[in-house]
């Protein structure tokens, strides 16, 4: 949503200008990190405030260390905010992917260059074209995720921001 994107742009901008915070952890909320943008804006007029792209930037251009919590779902877009940060930590049981190509849509926020970067090009191209969704033990084994977890997510991805 508009005050999500908003909310995370404020929250890292004003991370990156506090000198106190060391590193930022960025989580969903009730146990899913996001299943990405709701397909019904796509056919509004033209909305008025943040746009999904420049805010993974900003993510990724944080001189400060990023690590995404992802438990539940990281889809679409949310998969994009977690692909922007610089460490990713996955509870056990959450699913990661990329399913706008199921409607006729590519990733649109940088992700079909971030995905392969990381993972590279013939997986991140299964996953992009298929709309394939993985499961956290898969991710870590492609490098998609730098740690899976069975316990509290949140609390394992703020001992790796204070680690790096």
């Amino acid at each position: 949503s508009v005050a999500v994107l908003q909310a995370l742009e404020d929250g890292l901008k004003k991370a990156d200008a506090d000198p106190s915070v060391k590193a930022v952890m960025i989580c969903g909320e009730n146990g899913k990190f996001s299943a990405g943008a709701d397909i019904r804006g796509f056919s509004s007029p033209k909305r008025r405030g943040s746009a999904l792209g420049p805010i993974v930037s900003l993510i990724e251009s944080s001189e400060k260390p990023v690590v995404a919590a992802i438990e539940g779902v990281a889809l679409g877009g949310g998969l994009e905010v977690a692909l922007g940060c610089h460490y990713r930590v996955a509870h056990v049981k959450a699913r990661m992917g990329l399913p706008e190509v199921t409607l006729g849509l590519l990733p649109g926020a940088e992700g079909t260059q971030r995905l392969p970067r990381l993972i590279g090009v013939p997986a991140a191209l299964d996953m992009i074209t298929t709309g394939k969704h993985i499961t956290a033990t898969e991710a870590l084994k492609l490098g998609l995720v730098d740690e899976i977890v069975e316990e509290n997510t949140i609390e394992a991805a703020i001992r790796l921001a204070n680690k790096v």
